[in-house]
């Protein structure tokens, strides 16, 4: 099949290893980020981009493209997507391949090692019958989150470019660090970026728009227990991983994402590790209602005191952090961001969807930052899985999808209207 420039782009990109790390404590969190952003930035330069700025001590990457003559009083819209990819499945070494015209059944990834794309499990993926779908091998996640949204931006960008005779305004593009870990407006400079709007391209299958975003914290649970032998242990041992299960619980047993959907919030315990004489649990809580995510944070701190109160104070400590909050209250007053997006894809033919994020987006602390964000969509699907694949007429839509929001906002009675 003959490639387009977004899946071209989108090739090369996942060959990068550019996976974060929560545990370092730097920015960006992992240096092998850097290797895609001296990428962009040599790739901005030779189609003739403007006002690149490579921050290139938290990983950052800026560009313009300039308004096209006679639109320089156009609003600058913005377009802003993520480098890293999730740390929760390896993408060293991806091997995508392109299975064309899918033909709607299971897609056997890796012969070697039995993986298969299932659609039993993955049932949604047979609507894409016909299309083309990009895939692993099974033994890494593919990237689509977020090369795929790189992807289209860059296309996007080199297409805006080279056809002068499509009417825009300066066009303001960001490629960030570290937002799988919710790091990545930690550095992003709101003030240089200069947009008056933007848009993440970070979200799911062709059609999805997004305005709504939990209210998110992370929490810490620290159990401190006591070791004796066990043949002596009765009446002074205290297992501090029997204590951390005692508190999971006393947690509701359906908010729990096993269990939850749409607007319904959840504790997730992501990581948990000890011994007899400490435990430490990694959890996430989430809702989009703001009433009951503070609640959800009282009701994780009340479970901790009740623990003290049997065990002896100091057994428990809770940590809570809040993370972002729901950028639906920072995007009230700019609706025209989510109309022009729907309008513009039932143009395309496509029936625009709008989801609650039940995740983040840059675009979440951005909103919140000075800087009106909403989500679109990119095309990918079964992000941070090895499982993950993208549709190439999806991303390709999502292309002309940019280009198409780029052009109304250059003209103020159509972005207004």
């Amino acid at each position: 099949m003959n490639k387009s420039k977004t899946i071209e782009y989108f090739l090369q990109y996942v060959s990068i290893d550019t996976q974060s790390d929560e545990t370092t404590g730097e920015t960006p969190s992992t240096a092998k980020q850097h290797t895609l952003a001296e990428l962009l930035e040599r790739q901005l330069k030779e189609m003739g981009a403007e006002e690149i700025v490579y921050d290139k001590e938290h990983c950052y990457l800026y560009a313009s493209v300039p308004a096209s003559p006679g639109f320089d009083q156009a609003p600058v819209l913005g377009f802003i997507a993520h480098m890293d990819t999730s740390p929760a499945v390896t993408g060293a070494g991806v091997k995508p391949r392109i299975v064309e015209q899918y033909d709607g059944e299971d897609i056997l990834l890796n012969e070697e090692k039995n993986i298969v794309l299932s659609t039993r499990d993955f049932p949604e993926i047979r609507k894409l019958k016909g299309s083309d779908l990009i895939v692993t091998d099974g033994t890494t996640l593919l990237g689509a989150d977020d090369k795929a949204g790189i992807a289209e931006i860059m296309a996007a960008c080199e297409y805006l470019l080279t056809h002068p005779e499509c009417g825009h305004g300066k066009l303001r593009v960001a490629f960030t660090p570290d937002e799988e870990i919710g790091e990545g407006a930690d550095h992003f400079d709101v003030r240089l970026f200069g947009a008056d709007f933007a848009y993440t391209v970070d979200g799911g299958e062709l059609g999805e728009l997004e305005d709504e975003t939990f209210n998110a914290a992370s929490a810490r649970l620290t159990i401190y227990g006591r070791s004796v032998h066990p043949g002596s242990a009765k009446g002074k041992m205290l297992n501090s991983i029997l204590v951390a299960q005692e508190f999971q619980n006393l947690l509701p047993v359906f908010e729990n994402p096993m269990y939850t959907e749409k607007y319904e919030g959840f504790f997730h315990l992501d990581h948990i590790e000890g011994n007899v004489e400490k435990t430490v649990a990694e959890y996430i809580i989430r809702d989009h209602d703001r009433r009951l995510f503070e609640q959800k944070k009282n009701r994780f701190q009340e479970c901790a005191a009740f623990l003290n109160e049997k065990y002896g104070r100091g057994t428990a400590v809770a940590e809570v952090k809040d993370s972002y909050y729901n950028m639906k209250e920072a995007l009230k007053d700019h609706g025209h961001l989510m109309k022009n997006a729907a309008s513009i894809l039932r143009k395309m033919g496509v029936e625009p969807v709008v989801n609650p994020v039940r995740g983040g987006t840059d675009g979440a602390r951005l909103s919140f930052m000075g800087l009106p964000c909403p989500n679109l969509c990119t095309g990918g699907a079964n992000y941070h899985s090895r499982f993950e694949y993208a549709c190439v007429q999806s991303m390709e839509k999502v292309t002309r999808l940019l280009v198409g929001l780029a052009r109304v906002y250059g003209d103020e009675e159509r972005w207004k209207g």
